[in-house]
């Protein structure tokens, strides 16, 4: 038996390849979801059998019989495909197979637009969930494979909602198909329009003001006014003692101007950060810094902790600035959603930093201290003067970073 894996394209036979098309004619038995045989030229000498799990094909396989079957798959066999899982089956029980690809709708549609599609990020929202707004902050422009719960319009919807409306965005309706469309337009007027079942998403790379580098921006690129903000050194520092990774989600209780919350989107920049505050003021210069950084996966919450945690998604790193007397209970909370979260406390005053200590070691943890003493100059005539900020106290917790 030589089972062949077959990519019916986008739909239409002008998107199979002519060695796919010629595999389904000399099959003996054709196998897939019942839509896709339906899209399969008919065949007399062909067994058709409805199937679609790894293994209820494998098992349909062997009871068939069949010495030249072909497995149907939408799309491209490498793209997004059902082929890995049976692939792997196949292998497994010594049968023998080979992969013939179809055209898939990334191609089609770059084909449509006149454009090359090797930088594209490719997602796939086709039944399962996917975040857009990190996919769009990567600078490269982002295809989403639609589906199930989320569409076109679920996906703008989404980037809308996270500051992204002015984005530009393109969907291809029914690509190969006598009722394609192509349209164009941003992602809030999309947001509220109805598309066909069978569509695909590009959107355009999202702003980026400034360039990708290391944290510890300088103190002047954030709006300050006059609420306090955590220096560029010390800033630094907080995100090493988390160790921020790409796809964490991160807690920063306390934002001020939001200026860690800042850093630790750039750093968790497929990930998701939420900066809890309750000052207005605050509030307001998060909001304006947020858009200022292009932090698109920057969530404000606004509200006193610990309350403002309670339907927040479990934290990998959280970073605490200021509770206002509720260290315990914020704490409490953090390690009920995950016990093993990375945490890090600011303090500038000692009795804050003997509450943290006493805090985090109370709730099984080791707590390691690090002061940090930042003085900058200042010129005086023809001379510098070092000038010292106030000290401030890192209290850190959480798996040590050789286990991460």
């Amino acid at each position: 038996m030589l089972v062949t894996l077959v990519g019916l394209g986008c739909g239409t036979a002008a998107t199979m390849t002519a060695e796919g098309l010629e595999a389904l004619r000399r099959a003996d038995c054709l196998l897939g979801a019942g839509r896709l045989l339906a899209a399969v030229p008919e065949n007399g000498a062909a067994k058709r059998v409805e199937a679609t799990r790894p293994r209820q094909l494998l098992d349909a396989l062997l009871e068939s019989g069949a010495e030249r079957p072909c497995v149907v798959y939408s799309g491209d066999t490498g793209f997004y495909s059902g082929t890995r899982g049976l692939l792997a089956l196949l292998a497994e029980a010594g049968i023998e197979s080979r992969v013939l690809p179809g055209i898939s709708s990334v191609q089609l549609l770059a084909a449509r637009l006149g454009r090359p599609w090797q930088a594209w990020k490719l997602c796939s929202a086709h039944g399962t969930d996917c975040d857009p707004v990190t996919a769009v902050m990567e600078g490269q422009p982002a295809f989403f494979l639609t589906g199930g719960a989320l569409g076109p319009a679920d996906l703008c919807r989404r980037l809308a909602e996270a500051g992204l409306g002015s984005l530009e965005v393109t969907v291809g309706e029914n690509l190969s198909y006598e009722t394609e469309h192509i349209l164009r337009g941003t992602a809030a007027e999309f947001a509220g329009r109805s598309f066909a079942p069978l569509s695909v998403l590009l959107a355009e790379a999202a702003p980026r003001p400034f360039p990708l580098r290391t944290a510890g921006f300088p103190d002047e690129a954030f709006l300050r006014g006059k609420v306090p903000m955590t220096k560029q050194e010390v800033r630094a520092a907080i995100l090493g003692k988390l160790a921020v990774r790409p796809e964490d989600t991160v807690w920063d209780v306390g934002a001020g101007t939001g200026s860690v919350s800042v850093e630790l989107a750039r750093a968790a920049c497929r990930g998701r950060v939420f900066a809890v505050e309750c000052q207005e003021e605050a509030c307001d210069l998060i909001r304006r810094n947020r858009e200022r950084f292009g932090a698109w996966n920057l969530t404000l919450i606004q509200g006193k902790a610990p309350e403002a945690l309670e339907n927040l998604p479990a934290p990998d790193a959280v970073f605490i600035g200021g509770t206002k007397g509720t260290l315990e209970p914020v704490l409490d909370v953090v390690l009920r959603k995950n016990p093993n979260a990375r945490i890090c406390v600011s303090a500038i005053a000692l009795e804050t930093l003997s509450a943290a200590v006493s805090a985090l070691t109370a709730r099984g943890l080791t707590a390691e201290v690090a002061q940090i003493g930042v003085s900058r100059t200042k010129a005086a005539g023809k001379l510098h003067l070092l000038m010292a900020n106030n000290p401030v106290f890192l209290i850190s917790a959480g798996p040590s970073e050789a286990a991460l």
